[in-house]
């Protein structure tokens, strides 16, 4: 439930917009593009490939996004290699947060 003030006649209604099909084309190769961005950040390529499977579920439509809907939603996903990874591998973190910060204040 959205709070009273953005309902319909509150004082922030929510926006209504239009999303059409050729509105997000070629997103999952820009989010591949961002994605890249953070190569560094991981040692292995099966890291990296968890990281935007990871990515592209927190983005999808699913109504619960943790891991296990999301490894069972996403092209390639398996829940126990995603709940390793997001619980015990591995990523560069002093590596990932500059360039994230970078990539954000610049407008990526």
């Amino acid at each position: 439930m959205l709070p009273e003030q953005r309902v319909e006649g509150g004082v922030f209604a929510v926006p209504k917009f239009r999303l059409e099909k050729q509105d997000v084309e070629g997103f999952r190769e820009q989010l591949r593009g961002f994605h890249q961005e953070f190569a560094g950040c991981f040692r292995r390529s099966e890291l990296r490939e968890h990281f935007f499977q990871y990515m592209a579920g927190q983005l999808s439509p699913l109504e619960r996004k943790t891991i296990e809907p999301i490894a069972e939603h996403v092209e390639g996903g398996n829940v126990r290699q995603m709940q390793w990874f997001i619980s015990e591998a591995g990523w560069d973190e002093a590596r990932m947060l500059p360039k994230y910060h970078g990539l954000v204040a610049g407008g990526w």
